[in-house]
This record gives C-alpha cells, structure tokens and sequence, in this order.
C-alpha cells in the first residue's frame, strides 16, 4: 500500500475491471484508499460470453494490498444492471465518490459492411453504458455535493481511424457527454473528464495485422502498458484536482491536454451568402485550414516517451 492515499475513504465503482486498463484503475484506487467495486461482465473483445474469474482476480489482488473491493458482473448496456451497481456499492460501502466508465467492445468492420448490430452492439456499451452508470450515480453526487467521473474516450474518435465508425462515435459522444456532466453538475461541486489511453489491451490486441506498417505499429503499441493508464485516473479523482470537462490523453510517460472544438476561421458576406458565392469564396479561404483525413498514428507519429 503506498502511503499517500489519494482517495482514502472514497468509494469507486469501476467498469471493465477484470483486465486491462480498468484493473489496473481500480487496483491503484484501492492502494490509495478506496474501496471498489469492480465492475467486469467477463466477456470476450465483441462482448459475448460471461466469465467471472477476471473481477474476481481484480479483487483479489486489491484486497492482497490490504483494499476492500467487491465483484460485480454484470453488463453497463443494461440501464437496471448500472443502478445496481450503484445500489451494490452503497450497501457495501455507504456510497459513492467516483465513477470511471472504462467497460468497452469493439465490432470492427469497414464502413459500408458494417450492419446495425455491429453498431449497436459498439454504442450501448460504450455510449449508452456510460450514461447508464453516470445517471445511477447522478442524484447521488448531486445530494453529497461531490463526486467523480472518469470516461475513456479514444483517438479514434478524436482523429479518426479505419473500420472503426461504431467505436469512434461512441467514444466522441463520451467526449459530449463528459463535458455536459461537467456543465450541469459543477454547481454540485461534481467533476467531470476524458481519458483517452494508449495502450495495449486485449481489444487493440484483436486488431488485424495486413502489413509490415501495422506490425510495427502495434509493437510500439506493446510498450505501452495498461499501468502508465491508471495514475493520471485516480490523480483526476483525488479531492486536490482541479480539473473538470477536459480530454486528456496519455500514452506511456507522456501526457497530453487535447484542444476542444472552437472556430478556426471564419467568412462573412454582407449581402448574404449564396451556393455560387459560397464555392467561388467561402469555401477557398477556408481550405488552408481544412483537416487532413488523419488517423492516430498520423498525429502521434513519434515513438513512445
């Protein structure tokens, strides 16, 4: 156990915490402190199946710490299942200080292949399920005047990426609702932010290797373990952060701040515009300041820190 306890007497409860980022969240919450519930339906990278054993080692290893944690194995695209798992930290532990939704799938598939299920599948766990477990914690928060949400948004819905439209909206809308949360609930002294984490997991795992290119990339992917992840999590849910409706980004020993949607340039016609005037005017002023069709790897081109 280390000996400054961040979040000492706080309650967590952590989506997707059997493996991967969220066990190494919530294991580095119960260091300092917490008690958690970790969250994990024990499913495979689409999401189908129901194993245990990852929760239940997750917990292990907090309690090994001398933590208390508790399992809970249900699923965060079930609206009733997040409002247990709020209701299952409160008569385990009395309440709740923080909230990180990091449970996710990923149904990869180009953008014309892609069917409705591959969409929905993707959006209600990652969009819909974190509304869910912020809505159940919500009123709570609102009553004690505290709290914390931790989200994980992605680069593939900050800058995009190939074969991922379902994963990228769903992780850019986290990005609306995080900073919506931050809004509407700052008032109740409520905190609310972004991750978006580089690092290797079992679903950046399931993506497919085609060349030489993508094989180096997902070496360097690696590298980047899901710890380095975790610290930046429980420094956003200690009572000394400041920090509320941001994205950050961090990617082994780096850490980013991401910019938000702001105007770059703009055109004005005082006689008003029409689409002749808009092609032969607006639109060639503003392409200078046009965005490339990046990916991540485009804009995080450098080797990892």
């Amino acid at each position: 156990m280390t000996d400054k306890k961040l979040v000492d007497g706080k309650v967590a409860l952590v989506t997707g915490a059997g493996r991967g980022v969220g066990a190494e969240i919530a294991k580095l919450l119960g260091a300092h402190g917490a008690q958690v519930i970790v969250n994990d339906l024990g499913g495979t990278e689409a999401g189908d199946g129901e194993d245990q054993i990852p929760a239940m080692e997750t917990v292990k290893a907090i309690r090994d710490l001398g933590g208390e944690a508790e399992a809970n194995f249900n699923s965060v695209a079930d609206n009733k299942a997040a409002h247990g798992m709020i209701e299952q930290a409160l008569d385990c532990f009395g309440r709740i200080d923080i909230v990180i939704n990091n449970a996710g799938n990923l149904r990869d598939v180009i953008f014309h292949k892609m069917t409705e299920d591959d969409w929905d599948a993707v959006i209600n766990v990652h969009l819909k399920g974190s509304f869910n477990t912020s809505s159940a914690a919500a009123p709570h928060f609102r009553k004690q005047e505290s709290g914390c949400f931790v989200h994980m948004t992605s680069t593939s819905g900050l800058v995009g990426n190939f074969g991922q439209a379902n994963y990228a909206a769903a992780k850019l809308g986290i990005v609306g609702l995080s900073k919506s949360l931050a809004l509407d609930m700052s008032r109740f002294g409520v905190r609310s932010n972004c991750i978006a984490p580089f690092a290797w997991s079992r679903l950046i795992g399931s993506i497919p290797i085609h060349d030489e290119v993508q094989k180096a990339r997902v070496e360097k992917l690696k590298r980047m373990t899901p710890d380095k992840i975790a610290p930046v999590a429980v420094a956003l849910c200690a009572d000394t952060a400041e920090a509320t409706g941001q994205v950050f980004g961090v990617r082994n020993n780096e850490i980013f701040l991401f910019t938000q949607h702001r105007p770059l340039r703009s055109m004005q016609e005082a006689a008003g515009w029409t689409p002749e005037s808009v092609l032969e005017h607006a639109f060639p002023a503003l392409q200078p300041s046009y965005y490339p069709l990046d990916r991540s790897q485009d804009v995080f081109s450098w080797d990892p820190v």
